[in-house]
């Protein structure tokens, strides 16, 4: 049997399928297009779910593909067993075949069976077919194609041998063949007690689609029949590379062994655990953030982050006390980049967020290993760790359950879930008590009804500023009504059509004005609900309004049009940015007013003044160059092809609405916008910041905006110019030289109040106390600052030996307390314990320090009074 690496697998498995007239598909994202069913995409056949179920067509009805998928739980997937077991993945490729109503069991079986003995030369006794017990047909090809006997044929009474898409829809059996990797490997083959076992393994499994679930009890026959197979290119080339485990494979060997070139810990016992979960987890780590996840505390950041933690715990494990994930990125792109160039393109943005995310964990990890340390000592094996200390480490620490868990394994100590998740229900409670009584669900309910009974909202705005449209629906307090009466009151209208945008897709919706009969009504927002329905936000101004009567709707065109160019103007800086700060840059939220633009997207650190100015430049040149706006009506597929990018947060259907400026721009919207980029006017950038790890926001203003900004800058430095009795070239000149005055100034002011402050040996003998054998010496200052009083107080307690200095500063109404003792007496008085107590005394909150030197500070300058009798009191107790 000839020995494959990975990369000739895969490349063999789908040069075999196009040489047979199957289309190569290019792997999708590990996020699911439009798919609110999955977080992740894990296996080859959810990029053709729509296919299968009809509701799509292809130019081609056989395909291939090398799926990249990821499995973070569920059944035998659990993240815990990762590292630990021969064939546990976070991350894996999905080799695949597909027919959409072409070839069907027979074919299936016969390419199966002639790849895996022919090209990849299997030896024909090591495999064994399974079916579903009432498929005879699978059957009786088995024996055809392979010549298998019964005793090589399995059938499976269970649902593991039978696949279907949900409770409804497309559904068949399936047919596995497994692969004996020989008797000296503990195990026994399908359907028997010891199935769990590792010699007899799973190689592909074919899905014959071949019903359609109806409901609980019917299925019918399907006149379209399908295909649906999948091999797991890590356990095949384990197989052809001649070892029983996934991560002896070269893939994985070579990412190990680079790792241990730099932690320097033999792969050998427990350790050899903690390298495999590192390898795993970087290939998981780097082809989710490639494909635009962002570690985070939430959805599918989250699932990154808790791999990416458990990843950096184990590195811990090992030595490693430097980030080392982002090290090891360069070995993984050498070894996959040229299959998935999105790693390459995202390369360095990858890099940055693994440092960035592990220089983060590490602040909190050591401390949260010590508290779980405190908490499990008196534990013992088969003893529960609270589930408060559990959540702690989640809440405190940013341990997630699983990380915790796994820690505790090795113990056989386990986490008490229901107390976790009783303290997340609580914190969650507290979150929300601010929303209690809102009415928010029996709202939601409304909107159900209201399109069940009236359908979606046509929206007219694409090309009309007003028109006439019929009221549907009129909402006050949660509540549907006939007609609205009181002047001012505020309510909900939904009509059959209207001209007014509803926010989405970043753009906040249409402000106007409805006028009916002798009313008139001011629409002061449009929202977008279920979709599809949108929703005018009214005041009632004059009048009565009713349901069913037509009325004219009318937009504020000027505020549209401001709308139109900071949308307009969003487009092109999310070009720009491609172009400026790397293919890495995507969309994670956007913002359309009329008077600004927000834009947030996915970089790893601070955008430089050097390139605000760059981007500020392209963006303006293509403004100025006035290229054609065109909208273009395409299928969704169509679209994509020609490169349009996707928006963040927009769900699209099979017909979208395509936005293109020039040569600059291609991007599905269904948003409002300008007709010429030059109607934008000029475009400025006014702040960029941080809003999360590897999250930037730039806020911007176009047009009239800009003049507007431009004038209150130039307004405000005519206002420094004259403070300063200076012009603006000479402005900068005149600054730094009062700044540098200012600092001779401060530094003759450190020194003058050090000096006030200075006492003798003598000097400190007469005026200190004598208490327990020490002296206390306190004295009360004025609002002097922190810095000097610290370095008063340190200078005396070095001229004498047993000194306790106090100093309280008294500013506007606050306290600053400066406590330093001598080393010599550290043993027995502690400066931080001292100035903590005396913070609480005087109303602070503590402080913190050394035992030499503490700071503190208090707010109850009524208490200084008996200040005197505290200290007493503290030092006498000490």
């Amino acid at each position: 049997m000839t020995k494959f690496t990975t990369e000739e697998v895969r490349s063999k498995f789908i040069t075999y399928f196009k040489a047979n007239n199957h289309t190569h598909v290019p792997a999708s994202s590990l996020i699911p297009h439009n798919d609110p069913s999955l977080m992740f995409v894990n296996s080859g056949m959810v990029q053709f779910k729509n296919v299968f179920t009809g509701q799509e067509k292809r130019p081609y009805n056989k395909a291939v593909t090398s799926q990249k998928s990821l499995r973070a739980g569920g059944k035998h997937n659990d993240l815990e067993n990762v590292g630990y077991t021969a064939r546990h993945h976070t991350f894996f490729e999905m080799l695949g075949n597909f027919s959409f109503g072409d070839y069907f069991k027979e074919q299936a079986i016969y390419y199966a069976w002639n790849l895996l003995t022919k090209e990849f030369e299997l030896p024909k006794d090591k495999l064994y077919a399974t079916i579903y017990h009432t498929d005879d047909e699978a059957a009786t090809y088995w024996k055809k194609i392979a010549g298998f006997g019964d005793d090589r044929i399995i059938k499976i009474k269970t649902n593991d041998n039978f696949w279907s898409m949900g409770d409804t829809g497309p559904c068949g059996p399936c047919s596995e063949i497994f692969y004996d990797h020989g008797e000296q490997i503990y195990g026994g083959l399908p359907g028997t007690k010891d199935e769990d076992g590792d010699r007899f393994i799973e190689i592909w499994n074919m899905v014959f689609m071949q019903y359609e679930q109806i409901d609980k009890d019917t299925s019918i026959e399907l006149s379209q029949k399908s295909i649906d197979t999948g091999m797991g290119l890590e356990r095949m080339t384990a197989v052809l590379q001649h070892v029983n485990n996934n991560y002896d494979i070269d893939l994985f060997q070579e990412i190990i062994n680079f790792i241990e070139n730099i932690v320097k810990v033999k792969v050998e016992g427990e350790a050899k655990f903690s390298y495999r979960v590192i390898a795993d987890h970087l290939r998981a780590s780097s082809f989710l953030i490639a494909d635009g996840v962002i570690p985070s505390n939430e959805g599918r950041g989250y699932v990154l982050r808790r791999i990416m933690r458990r990843s950096m715990r184990h590195a811990h494990m090992l030595g490693s006390k430097e980030p080392l994930m982002y090290k090891l990125l360069p070995k993984l792109v050498d070894l996959m980049g040229n299959v998935y160039p999105e790693l390459k393109r995202a390369e360095s943005f990858i890099s940055s967020i693994l440092e960035q995310e592990e220089i983060r964990f590490k602040a909190t990890l050591e401390r949260g290993l010590k508290l779980l340390t405190e908490e499990t000592e008196t534990l013992t094996k088969g003893n529960e760790l609270s589930g408060e200390v559990a959540f702690k480490l989640y809440d405190t620490y940013g341990f997630p359950l699983d990380l915790t868990e796994d820690i505790l394994k090795n113990r056989d100590i386990f986490v008490d879930h229901k107390g976790f998740e009783e303290q997340m229900l609580m914190q969650k409670e507290r979150a929300r008590k601010s929303w209690l009584g809102s009415g928010e669900s029996k709202t939601n309910q409304l909107w159900f009804d209201i399109k069940e009974q009236h359908g979606s909202t046509e929206f007219l705005g694409y090309t009309l500023n007003e028109a006439k449209c019929k009221i549907i629906a009129l909402i006050k307090n949660n509540n549907l009504v006939n007609d609205i009466k009181e002047i001012d009151t505020q309510f909900l209208l939904i009509s059959n059509q209207t001209p007014f945008y509803g926010e989405s897709g970043g753009q906040i919706g249409d402000i106007g004005t409805i006028f009916a009969k002798d009313s008139e009504v001011e629409v002061i927002d449009t929202l977008k609900y279920l979709g599809s329905i949108i929703v005018h936000k009214c005041i009632l101004k004059k009048g009565q309004i009713n349901v069913g009567e037509n009325a004219n709707f009318s937009i504020d065109i000027r505020y549209r049009q401001n709308l139109r160019i900071h949308h307009s103007a969003t487009h092109i800086l999310h070009a720009v940015l491609h172009e400026v700060l790397g293919k890495h840059v995507t969309q994670k939220g956007s913002l359309v007013a009329p008077t600004y633009l927000r834009f947030d997207i996915s970089h790893s650190k601070a955008v430089t003044n050097e390139e605000i100015t760059l981007i500020e430049d392209k963006v303006n040149e293509i403004i100025r160059d006035n290229h054609e706006v065109t909208t273009t009506l395409m299928a969704t597929e169509d679209a994509v092809k020609q490169g349009a990018i996707a928006l963040f947060g927009e769900k699209y259907d099979s017909e979208v609405r395509v936005v293109k400026m020039g040569e600059t721009s291609l991007e599905l919207c269904g948003g409002t916008h300008v007709r010429r980029t030059g109607d934008i006017g000029c475009f400025k950038i006014t702040s960029e910041s941080a809003i999360a790890a590897g999250v930037r926001r730039i806020e911007a203003v176009c047009g009239e905006f800009v003049i507007k900004l431009m004038r209150e800058k130039d307004s405000l430095l005519k206002s420094i110019e004259n403070s300063f009795k200076t012009n603006k070239n000479e402005l900068i000149t005149k600054v730094n030289n009062i700044l540098e005055r200012n600092k001779e100034i401060e530094k003759e002011l450190e020194k003058t109040h050090l000096a006030s402050l200075d006492l003798s040996i003598e000097q400190i003998e007469k005026q200190a106390a004598q208490i327990t054998g020490i002296k206390l010496l306190y004295k009360k200052v004025g609002n002097i600052d922190n810095k000097i009083l610290r370095q008063a107080a340190e200078n005396l307690t070095k001229k004498v030996e047993d000194l306790i200095m106090v100093y309280i500063a008294e500013g506007i109404g606050k306290l600053s307390i400066t406590v330093a003792v001598s080393k010599a007496i550290t043993d027995k008085y502690n400066a931080d314990i001292i100035a903590k107590k005396l913070s609480l005394f005087l109303g602070g909150s503590g402080g913190g320090g050394q035992a030499s030197l503490a700071q503190a500070g208090g707010n109850d300058i009524g208490k200084l009074t008996n200040i005197h009798e505290k200290l007493y009191s503290l030092l006498t107790v000490s």
